[in-house]
């Protein structure tokens, strides 16, 4: 039987749903997603804006379970515990040059490109959760990633599963979490002015 998780974010200001339903569960179902659902998640990141339209983002994706073991040996012990059930996981990384030479948007414009998969998937009905512990050298070097990419974070993507799997000092923190307020979030005219 699911175990049903509380969702009690509540928006200050009118929002679209998906804002607020988007989470990164760390419990995934061994369930395979169907190539269109998936594939969906990053069409959609395929449209995020990007600096002088450079896209400098890429995904290197796992699906099969030799690619996805390959994943486990970079991905660090502490995320490999609740990750390995996932059926899925991407690599974002982003070129740090371009045709112009250094290009200092690439981190940001990764970013928005994992943001808008992450939408997507929850519109799927699917679950993500990006995870920065994991070796970088160990991934560049078995997916033979070109020094000229930065590695950004490894994303388990897949359905979500019962917290009561989850090994017990992950339960409790298997549920969405808040956010400060837009109050503390928000300046007007400099640093620290109070708007709201």
């Amino acid at each position: 039987m699911k175990s049903t998780i509380e969702n009690t974010r509540e928006a200050t200001y009118e929002i679209d749903s998906v804002f607020l339903k988007r989470w990164s569960p760390r419990s995934f179902l061994e369930k395979d997603i169907p190539d269109a659902v998936l594939f969906s998640v990053f069409e959609a990141a395929r449209w995020a804006p990007s600096a002088n339209n450079f896209q400098p983002w890429r995904f290197i994706i796992a699906r099969t379970q030799e690619d996805r073991e390959l994943f486990h040996s970079f991905i660090l012990p502490g995320n490999l515990a609740w990750c390995k059930k996932a059926p899925a996981f991407a690599l974002l990384i982003s070129k740090k040059t371009s045709d112009n030479g250094e290009n200092r948007y690439h981190s940001f414009d990764a970013g928005t490109a994992w943001g808008y998969l992450a939408l997507e998937a929850t519109k799927k009905g699917l679950v993500t959760h990006a995870m920065g512990g994991f070796d970088r050298e160990i991934a560049r070097e078995a997916l033979q990633i070109p020094e000229d990419f930065e590695l950004q974070c490894v994303i388990a993507i897949g359905y979500q599963g019962e917290k009561e799997v989850l090994p017990e000092n992950l339960q409790e923190r298997e549920k969405p979490n808040t956010r400060r307020p837009l109050s503390e979030t928000i300046s007007e005219g400099k640093f620290n002015q109070t708007l709201l």
